[in-house]
């Protein structure tokens, strides 16, 4: 079947690092587009801010491998492409009512993902063909954030829910951390994290979430909402904090002192979305509200988040939220997915890839709602796993 499937997807697989060249038609100037044909369950418009993450840091890892199907089984809330976005992996059929799928990861067990939607907690075991309700959450909107050892966490998006899973299952804990925007593992030690609430405090465990302490001093000040902290996978001490108005921050020692970003915006930033390269902790992607103009952009840094540089600037050929999911190749320092998508009058979703090595923004085109994860595959960051969402019964 495998075979069957990369006939499917061989215009994309044929040109390496240019997947769009020859398998579509032009957009407007200034955007090179491709239609998808956006099989399987709607997504939702997408409504908060947020960051996704790509599974492994480029190459191939041992164990993984592609998935050996034409069509996912168990659930309509994750497909898979080997395009970009170009041909989706067909699912049962269309989610139904309201649900989002920001959980989303790729463990190091080879060929295992972890995926969470409405409160149920799926499992594959075969690389993301057949999916297993392994668990319930208490909550809704849960991110998850891979771990060594097959370990990982779910974390209730600007919420208090927090949980452990292992091969059991799904373990909850408390954390002193009301409305959770961040959390980040130690690359070298799985029970050693890091949350962040949206007050601006950061909180670290030493057992895997079991108990807490405060860590550092909170980079916030005034009267300030907070969106995101943004965790390098390298790098537990590297840490960005997005807040409205007065923009980014980052602290290289755990939030023991913090440095103001600079190059957001003279007026006064909203930095909704923050993500860190697993490449290279250098590179960091923003997506932030310039205000005086009110306009979005996104934005890159070679130093860490010391200094931005708009790269992307929203128009009529590119859509830009409050919150755009921002997820970094697995294996190019230079590009950036992400994502526009929403239900209204069955609009589907644009994903978008921008190379910075070109300045170039392409994208391709699907049926569903919205994609609210982005995971690529340790066995192949070409393929990527998508995560679902759906408002109103679907698209």
């Amino acid at each position: 079947m495998l075979a069957k499937t990369n006939l499917i997807l061989l215009c994309a697989l044929a040109t390496a690092g240019a997947l769009f060249v020859g398998c579509g038609t032009d957009d407007p100037p200034g955007i090179d587009g491709t239609g998808g044909n956006g099989a399987g369950g709607a997504g939702g418009a997408g409504g908060a801010g947020g960051t996704g993450g790509t599974g492994g840091t480029g190459g191939s890892t041992p164990g993984w491998a592609l998935p050996a199907c034409e069509s996912v089984s168990g659930t309509s809330a994750v497909t898979f492409t080997l395009d970009e976005g170009l041909t989706l992996a067909q699912t049962p059929g269309q989610l139904q009512g309201i649900g989002y799928t920001y959980g989303l990861a790729a463990l190091d067990i080879p060929n295992t993902l972890l995926a969470e939607h409405k409160g149920k907690l799926l499992r594959s075991e075969d690389a993301g063909c057949t999916w297993n309700e392994v668990g319930t959450l208490s909550g809704s909107n849960f991110r998850i954030t891979a771990a060594q050892g097959g370990l990982a966490y779910a974390w209730n998006e600007n919420g208090p829910g927090f949980y452990r899973i292992d091969e059991t299952g799904p373990h909850a804990f408390s954390t002193p951390a009301p409305n959770i925007v961040g959390l980040g593992v130690d690359p070298g030690d799985a029970k050693h994290l890091r949350v962040g609430d949206a007050s601006g405090s950061l909180h670290e465990s030493h057992d895997g979430g079991e108990t807490w302490s405060k860590q550092g001093t909170p980079p916030a000040s005034g009267n300030i909402i907070g969106y995101r902290f943004a965790f390098d996978p390298k790098n537990l001490d590297h840490v960005l904090w997005g807040q409205s108005v007065d923009g980014a921050s980052v602290s290289f020692d755990g939030g023991a002192t913090w440095f103001k970003s600079e190059g957001l915006g003279a007026n006064g930033v909203n930095a909704f979305s923050l993500v860190v390269s697993p490449v290279d902790g250098d590179v960091v992607w923003a997506e932030a509200l310039e205000m005086g103009p009110d306009i979005r952009h996104i934005y890159r840094s070679s130093d860490g988040g010391k200094t931005f540089d708009a790269v992307v600037t929203e128009s009529a050929d590119v859509d830009l939220i409050n919150g755009t999911l921002l997820v970094p190749h697995a294996a190019d320092v230079n590009v950036l997915y992400f994502v526009f998508g929403m239900e209204y009058n069955d609009y589907g979703t644009d994903l978008f890839r921008y190379d910075h090595g070109t300045g170039k923004v392409t994208k391709t085109h699907n049926a569903n709602d919205d994609v609210s994860a982005i995971v690529a595959s340790p066995a192949d960051p070409k393929l990527l796993y998508l995560g679902l969402t759906v408002e109103n019964g679907g698209g």
